[in-house]
């Protein structure tokens, strides 16, 4: 391993850069589909050493003896975006014609400015660079610092942040319930930096010795909570949850009324098949985002059929937009929306998306980026309008379900205390803009995490790729996989009971970045021994 260290700290010009793009794009098999965790150690390994190699010119001024490190690591964020958002592309070829030429902007123009952030933590971690366990804890601090920024700046965009690399399994998911996702990056960028200890020497014991007993923290927590008996069911039957996963390709929800007929009815198809194997009639039927492809309150024989379809007692949940209309002389404003519907036909409730997807449902800054002849991917005259708020959805029977529409459901920050009233977590959404490549099944990947940080179930509908329904640990219950066509029902299981809210998880999360960031700096002012 010395030797390994060596030849990677020396390394320099073009096998250098190589290199570093290299081990970004390594870590990015412990992401699904993959889910090989191992490889965040090689990734963050050959970090740590590229960084120890980071040296500047005896004259540089400070942000000169900043730039090889904040090279080194914008290199390897690259090489991590860029292999893990590849598939972001796929939604322009939706419709080729029209947004061909911005595939490189999508494939490599977003991976170049996400890659800044690992760029600034680099920089950061070398700010505070020691030999030993020291820099493992620098490094851990300062992505855990950049992520966390990630996840709200710019309108955010937390997605495959580092520590989905260590949840690739609900046994080690269960510590995002007490510290977070970005909790969990923290402590896993220390662990998977480790092994660089191994090649240099220095810091050897405690640094190893530390990461394993995180590693065993990780790993024995989730033994426990997943042992722990459910929690009793209250007074009333759980009701039964359909989800349905019609498989509509896209470029089909864009072509003539009757296309949109036909998806309109074969939702009401699956929404009324028997039960398999003789179970429960389902209460609950849940389509995906944007199922229904029409303004459906200006259609009253759509409400009309679902009334005919369902029973009185029955309630569908399903996504549409949602049309406000702001008066003479004025565009309307579109919402990407849930709405509640019961046996009669009547909408009663709905709940608006709040956080908009750039360049997807709105264009920032339109006015100047408009002029430029760039717009929305989905057509919508002016695009979406994002919700002043979100709104509890509490159905007839009592059931409170918390709506993420789509991509909201990678943000943590997007929960609102209001979830401690909820009994689940309802996330529709429509990946088919992805086609079969990783990026649904890391959305899905994500979407259980937030169930396990709010210890609450997670009834999941997709249009295509991944509809499920996970319980308050994670835990695939029953799912439909990409590309099928098809339904699942599901007995909505009870809540954790778990008295961890988001404000004791900010405080643990805090707390780890102060712990890293203390060995960090007591160890560059030379105050940790160097044993090994």
């Amino acid at each position: 391993m010395e030797r390994l260290s060596g030849r990677v700290i020396l390394v320099w010009g073009f096998k250098r850069t190589l290199l570093s793009i290299l081990a970004g794009a390594v870590g990015v098999l412990a992401l699904p589909p993959f889910g090989f965790f191992a490889a965040m150690f090689v990734s963050f390994t050959l970090l740590v050493w590229l960084l120890d190699g980071a040296a500047a010119g005896p004259d540089s001024g400070f942000l000169g003896r900043l730039w090889p490190a904040f090279a080194i690591g914008w290199l390897f964020g690259f090489g991590y975006f860029v292999a893990g958002l590849w598939w972001l592309g796929h939604a322009l070829l939706i419709d080729a014609d029209e947004f061909a030429w911005a595939l490189p902007l999508a494939i490599l123009g977003l991976p170049a400015f996400l890659a800044i952030f690992y760029g600034v933590a680099a920089a950061l971690a070398r700010l505070l660079w020691s030999d030993g366990m020291g820099r493992i804890a620098a490094l851990a601090f300062a992505f855990g610092l950049v992520e966390w920024l990630r996840s709200f700046l710019f309108t955010g965009f937390p997605w495959n942040a580092i520590g989905y690399g260590a949840m690739p399994t609900p046994l080690m998911m269960q510590s995002a319930h007490v510290v977070g996702a970005l909790g969990v990056t923290v402590l896993a960028v220390f662990v998977f930096a480790a092994p660089a200890l191994l090649g240099t020497r220095q810091g050897r014991v405690p640094g190893i010795g530390l990461a394993v007993l995180i590693a065993a923290a990780h790993f024995g927590y989730g033994y426990y909570a997943l042992s722990l008996p459910e929690p009793p069911a209250g007074g009333k039957a759980a009701p039964v949850v359909r989800i349905v996963q019609p498989a509509i390709d896209q470029e089909a929800k864009m072509n003539t009324d009757a296309d949109r007929a036909a998806i309109f009815d074969k939702h009401l198809s699956l929404s009324v098949q028997p039960p398999v194997d003789g179970g429960k009639r389902p209460d609950i039927i849940v389509w995906p985002e944007t199922a229904v492809p029409f303004i459906l309150t200006d259609n009253q024989d759509a409400l009309t059929r679902i009334a005919d379809q369902l029973d009185d007692d029955q309630i569908l949940i399903t996504g549409a937009v949602r049309v406000e209309d702001m008066g003479p002389g004025l565009e309307p404003r579109y919402y990407n929306s849930i709405y509640v519907i019961d046996g009669r036909g009547q909408i009663i409730g709905a709940s608006d998306k709040t956080h908009l997807v750039p360049f997807g449902e709105y264009v920032p800054f339109e006015n100047i980026l408009g002029y430029l002849g760039i717009q929305n991917v989905i057509e919508l005259p002016g695009g979406f309008s994002a919700a002043a708020s979100r709104q509890l959805l509490t159905l007839p029977s009592g059931i409170k379900l918390y709506p993420l529409i789509c991509y909201e459901i990678i943000f943590p920050n997007e929960v609102t205390p209001e979830i401690r009233k909820a009994d689940a977590i309802l996330n529709v959404t429509n990946d088919a803009w992805f086609g079969d490549t990783p990026g649904p099944y890391q959305h899905f990947l994500q979407a259980r995490v937030r169930a396990v940080e709010q210890g609450l179930p997670l009834i999941r509908s997709a249009n295509t790729g991944v509809s499920a329904y996970v319980d308050a640990h994670g835990r695939l219950i029953s799912g439909i996989d990409f590309n099928e066509q098809g339904f699942v029902d599901a007995t909505l299981s009870s809540a954790t009971g778990s008295t961890i809210d988001d404000r004791m998880r900010n405080a643990y999360f805090w707390l780890a970045i102060g712990l890293v960031g203390i060995i960090a700096l007591i160890s560059r002012m030379g105050f940790i021994s160097r044993a090994n």
